[in-house]
């Protein structure tokens, strides 16, 4: 699948909501901030990796093995939450490191990426869909 202008559209569009309702899970002070920033934004997070990843892999092969590889890639990162070496220790200092890397392992978060892949997926197969659909009605008119 090649972007044409409106699934362009629809992939910065998706990407900005993610990222924005992301940070407000990270974020939000309210009642059960606990889970929203912690496991709530895991959901979203897996997301944004599943739209990211689709705009340069976006095949309709990649729609199934996106999810499957941003699951395996964020655990690899969760395990590796148990180990502090010098040089991922000064990559979790900074604020990027830290919303990329993480800094505390939870067994809780495998269901939330679980989540968050699966909610991934089928948006991937919802912008795939809007793509075919104006594809097929740009050969109408």
């Amino acid at each position: 699948m090649r972007h044409n202008s409106n699934s362009k559209i629809f992939m910065i569009f998706s990407l900005l909501i993610v990222t924005a309702v992301g940070f407000l899970f990270k974020y939000y002070p309210g009642l059960g901030r606990q889970w929203f920033n912690n496991n709530g934004s895991a959901i979203f997070y897996e997301i944004f990796w599943c739209l990211l990843a689709f705009w340069f892999f976006n095949s309709r092969k990649a729609i199934v093995q996106i999810p499957i590889w941003v699951f395996v890639i964020t655990c690899i990162l969760e395990f590796l939450q148990l180990w502090h070496p010098p040089i991922l220790e000064a990559m979790r200092a900074t604020l990027i490191g830290k919303l990329l890397l993480g800094n505390t392992f939870s067994w809780w978060d495998f269901p939330h990426y679980v989540f968050g892949c699966i909610l991934g997926w089928l948006w991937l197969r919802k912008l795939r869909e809007i793509d075919n659909n104006a594809k097929k009605s740009q050969g109408q008119t």
